[in-house]
């Protein structure tokens, strides 16, 4: 089977910008989303999206429309999926929503269907029975900005088909993407393996009152000579999206700190709607935040 036609379920942060980049990339690209409102809100972000590609990247207005033609929308699961060779999930970083959806999508994809995760810190081998094809699902993840950053992390779990993992290899070749192979599971993949640890220690600097957002951030960026601090990067993938994985590390582990590093999220930033970049506010104010200013590194 050739990957013509791809399925991305789920809008958010990643989805939409998975979704709009393989069909940049010639490919036919369903989006599916739990209802039409948040479908109309994925359209306007392809929108703003597609200033950016022509910014960053060089795209023309031809390209562009190309690949807004390549797009497609649905908020009915089986309409969405009945001609899909790929799937790839992109919805909310909690299990029981992955299950959920993996128990709907099982029953109403096409038998053949490739099924992949874009989750950044669960496991595939946590949700492959539950889609009713084990061989045909494992781990595609990407990062923010993916026209920029990009990255596709493959991770099969232990019933993986090395078959399907080659033809996902080639697939993120296609769509632009650098593949970047794991030899087995790994919670965090390769990227979050190194990031959540860096975000981590930054939050316990801030919520322990040892220093305050700009100077943590200006501290790192002078001191490394990178272009982005932790909370910017924070703002960047979405504090939403932060707060989950957090949530789950606290949960699972019971770590004192990290308990208080979910609860400082949730009722600093996720009660108050801050996610970031996306809604206007989260560790910085948009779209003029301070380390924008020529003099935020003095």
């Amino acid at each position: 089977m050739t990957i013509k036609n791809v399925t991305v379920a789920g809008s958010g942060v990643l989805g939409y910008q998975i979704a709009f980049h393989t069909a940049f990339k010639g490919f036919k690209v369903t989006v599916y989303d739990i209802n039409d409102e948040v479908l109309e809100k994925a359209k306007a972000k392809f929108d703003s999206l597609a200033e950016r590609y022509k910014q960053d990247i060089g795209a023309t207005a031809e390209q562009i429309e190309k690949a807004k033609h390549n797009l497609s929308y649905s908020s009915d699961l089986k309409k969405a999926t009945e001609h899909a060779n790929l799937v790839i999930e992109a919805v909310p970083e909690n299990p029981s929503i992955k299950i959920a959806f993996y128990k709907e999508l099982a029953d109403v994809a096409p038998a053949d269907t490739i099924f992949a995760t874009n989750s950044s810190t669960l496991l595939p081998s946590q949700f492959a029975e539950v889609t009713k094809r084990p061989k045909q699902f494992l781990a595609l993840h990407f990062s923010n900005e993916i026209w920029i950053h990009n990255t596709a992390e493959i991770m099969g779990h232990a019933h993986t088909d090395p078959a399907i993992f080659d033809k996902i290899v080639e697939f993120a070749k296609a769509i632009g993407m650098i593949a970047l192979p794991l030899h087995k599971e790994q919670p965090g993949y390769i990227l979050n393996s190194i990031l959540l640890p860096y975000l981590e220690a930054a939050l316990n600097l801030l919520v322990n009152n040892i220093a305050d957002v700009p100077t943590i951030d200006k501290t790192w960026m002078v001191a490394t000579g990178s272009t982005t601090g932790p909370f910017i990067f924070f703002d960047l993938i979405g504090v939403n999206t932060g707060y989950n994985i957090f949530k789950m590390a606290a949960d699972s582990s019971k770590d004192p700190e990290k308990i208080k590093i979910a609860e400082f999220l949730k009722r600093e930033f996720v009660d108050k709607n801050k996610f970031g970049i996306s809604s206007g506010e989260g560790f910085y104010t948009y779209p003029n935040p301070i380390f924008k200013e020529k003099d935020f590194l003095k």
